[in-house]
């Protein structure tokens, strides 16, 4: 099976390389995704380039990486920093988004635990920047400069690279701020709060990557703290108790309220920023199945159930697929069949911070890239389990 998965990951790759990445403005030693396929003149030109979705373009080009790491491989990786260097003209911290910025520190952090890459010039940078962002009033981190709205698309990216990198305290912090204000009571984690002049406003939609992010902080945060006591991460020990129990609750709801009666997520399938979404929840819940610490039953029983998920998930979309020049086009809908993209049309453009779908979803690069991103998903969970 774990060869199954590693072919389909390596085809996966090969698609978005082949379709949607190329040098930037013909600049020696740089690599860039296009933001849609068939590409336009201006998408060729990156008029529109969507900084996070680069971010993850990254995360995935390390996740390949890290299942066979090549020259080749690694060489990408640098060569799209670079792209994003230059395209943000000169420096990576040049944006007013921290949910953007924090995707990016979580991939560059990754990057530099790969076997053979070395470290990353800009990330120690990028992370304070970061870090300098957090609210003092409120404890968490605004979605923007000068924001009064405080989700979870950015306090979960920044949790997860607080635990990450240290910051343990900072972790904490920011988990419990959203465990407190934006569980629903279902148990998914809802949007965000505005804060405004009347109250607080709970922002209350729910969204596949809330769900994805939170359930890496709770268990970033969980192996943090055990390391930091210098436990044992399969021991059975209160260290960390509280952030575990709030994974399986997590990955619970998510498996009862955000899949098909086959266990495969179907959420609200579009283009835009929304394409990333499931991707993103697939990741986390892979890391779930191969990194969840503690020998007790509830824990083995969620990571049974995110390895099912996230399996189940990856069948569904492989067979839903269509195949142009032997390579996967991967379906919006992850219970559907994917849709032939064309040139011509409306295009996603950002809109209010957010990126819209284009008129076929499945020519994005947000929703190619969540393809991907389950493929590998799929291939470390089996590989885990072999």
């Amino acid at each position: 099976m774990q060869e199954r998965w590693d072919h389909r990951a390596d085809l996966a790759e090969q698609a978005i390389t082949e379709r949607h990445g190329g040098r930037l403005w013909g600049v020696p030693r740089t690599n860039l995704a296009v933001v849609a396929w068939p590409p336009t003149t201006r998408d060729k030109l990156f008029y529109h380039w969507h900084y996070w979705w680069q971010a993850h373009y990254i995360d995935c080009q390390a996740d390949a990486a890290l299942r066979r790491s090549t020259r080749l491989r690694l060489s990408f990786i640098r060569r799209t920093i670079r792209g994003m260097r230059i395209r943000n003209f000169g420096r990576l911290t040049r944006n007013s988004y921290y949910d953007d910025k924090a995707w990016l520190a979580l991939a560059l952090e990754r990057v530099e635990r790969l076997d053979r890459y070395g470290k990353v010039r800009y990330r120690s940078g990028l992370e304070h920047d970061i870090f300098d962002g957090v609210d003092n009033l409120t404890g968490v981190m605004p979605w923007r400069v000068g924001e009064t709205f405080y989700n979870v698309p950015t306090n979960g990216p920044v949790a997860i690279l607080a635990a990450r990198t240290g910051r343990v305290e900072l972790a904490e912090q920011l988990i419990d701020w959203v465990h407190a204000n934006l569980i629903n009571t279902d148990g998914l984690v809802m949007d965000g709060v505005k804060m405004k002049l009347s109250g607080p406003e709970t922002v209350s939609e729910i969204h596949a990557y809330c769900q994805g992010v939170m359930i890496g902080a709770n268990l970033e945060l969980a192996c943090a703290q055990r390391r930091a006591a210098g436990i044992n991460m399969d021991a059975v020990d209160p260290i960390g108790t509280q952030a575990l129990t709030r994974v399986h609750r997590l990955v619970e709801a998510v498996s009862h309220h955000m899949t098909t009666p086959n266990w495969s997520l179907d959420w609200k399938a579009r283009g835009g920023d929304n394409g990333l979404f499931k991707g993103i929840l697939a990741r986390y819940l892979a890391l779930v199945a191969t990194s969840l610490p503690g020998d007790d039953r509830a824990s083995a029983a969620t990571r049974r159930l995110a390895r099912r998920i996230v399996l189940r998930s990856a069948e569904s979309v492989w067979r839903y697929r269509l195949e142009i020049d032997g390579l996967p086009v991967f379906p919006a809908s992850w219970g559907g069949d994917a849709v032939l993209p064309q040139s011509g049309g409306l295009m996603g453009a950002a809109l209010s911070g957010s990126v819209a779908a284009a008129e076929i979803p499945e020519r994005d690069l947000s929703v190619q890239l969540s393809g991907w991103m389950l493929m590998e998903a799929a291939a470390a969970v089996t590989r885990d389990s072999e």
